[in-house]
């Protein structure tokens, strides 16, 4: 999918993926979704740009389950370094 990924921050623990889906849905096509169980975010992609945009601007800073959203346009994943470390004596 060509879109645009959103972070979703500041979750309830007890939020699904489905329920995340259905919210970001009024706002257009959602692509993938995936909530980081028991860290209270999330990631949403939408399909078009455009859409992202105008789900972040009616989402971020409402209240959702007892807490007030953040949303922000996702940062590409840090690469993480391979290998074992210093070893430990």
């Amino acid at each position: 999918m060509n879109g645009t990924k959103l972070y979703v921050g500041n979750l309830s623990y007890s939020v699904t993926s489905e329920r995340l889906r259905e919210l970001f849905a009024g706002y257009g096509e959602v692509g993938e979704v995936r909530v980081i169980e028991g860290k209270g975010f999330g990631f949403v992609e939408m399909a078009a740009k455009d859409d992202a945009e105008k789900a972040k601007q009616a989402l971020n800073g409402m209240d959702f389950e007892g807490r007030t959203l953040r949303i922000d346009e996702a940062r590409p994943q840090k690469e993480k370094p391979r290998g074992r470390g210093p070893r430990r004596y």
